[in-house]
């Protein structure tokens, strides 16, 4: 196999695409609503892409073994059609990103797109009741777009700039002259994190201008509070035991 293999499956006509990167990261974050598009609205897949930067591993589903790859998708949503990407692994280097990313912006204006929302998580530390979600862009008009959406702009944060796919996505992008930005929900950064997807999803709906179901992810978000909730008890339980030991000693 050569160091990128792109199987081309369709090619749609799309109206004014937009591309969100959705791949796995703090949280799952990005994923999530990735998926979740992908689940609600009329979706195409338009290509697969393998690669040798790719973990040297096959993905099982029901029984059958399938090549790690990213997929992209064409997307029909009210406001404007998307071109979603998406899959479960990021590059194992750093030339792969960089040179991995330089193909999906090629595949994305290739396709007619012309701007780009990267999804991602940022991680707290703890858990969390409140979702936030924090901006990055690459010109100031669409950093404007987003304070108006309730996107937070917060100084020096994330901590450490923007790693892997999405932040390659709005640096690789802006050389291109292609407006980008990334949308990172606050999140935990210990669990996947259905809330936080949510609310990064809430804003892009806002953004881009389309309406989506959240049933699906309300219930995948009941799921995970079951999972803290379980965490939490047994975090209060080893400290009473602790405390006991304490006394007895």
């Amino acid at each position: 196999m050569d160091e990128f293999d792109v199987e081309t499956l369709a090619e749609p006509a799309l109206t004014d695409p937009v591309l969100v990167e959705g791949l796995p990261g703090v949280g799952h974050v990005g994923k999530l609503v990735a998926e979740h598009l992908l689940e609600e609205l009329d979706s195409e897949l338009v290509a697969r892409v393998y690669s040798e930067h790719f973990p040297p591993q096959v993905n099982i589903e029901d029984g059958r073994a399938k090549l790690a790859s990213a997929e992209l998708h064409a997307v029909e949503a009210d406001g404007r059609d998307l071109l979603v990407l998406t899959g479960d692994h990021q590059a194992q280097d750093a030339a792969g990103h960089y040179r991995m990313t330089d193909l999906f912006l090629d595949l994305a204006t290739d396709h007619g797109a012309e701007r780009l929302f990267a999804l991602g998580g940022v991680p707290t530390g703890e858990l969390i009741d409140e979702y936030g979600v924090i901006g990055a862009a690459t010109t100031d008009d669409l950093a404007e777009e987003l304070e108006a959406d309730g996107v937070e702009f917060r100084e020096g944060e994330p901590a450490g700039g923007i790693v892997g796919v999405s932040g390659l996505l709005l640096g690789l992008g802006e050389r291109r002259d292609l407006p980008a930005a990334c949308l990172m929900g606050e999140t935990s950064g210990y669990l996947v994190d259905p809330k936080s997807a949510r609310a990064v999803l809430e804003v892009l709906e806002e953004l881009v201008g389309f309406e989506v179901g959240f049933e699906s992810l309300e219930e995948r978000a009941d799921e995970m509070e079951e999972v803290v909730q379980k965490i939490q008890q047994m975090e209060q339980g080893q400290q009473a035991t602790d405390d006991d030991l304490r006394y007895i000693g």
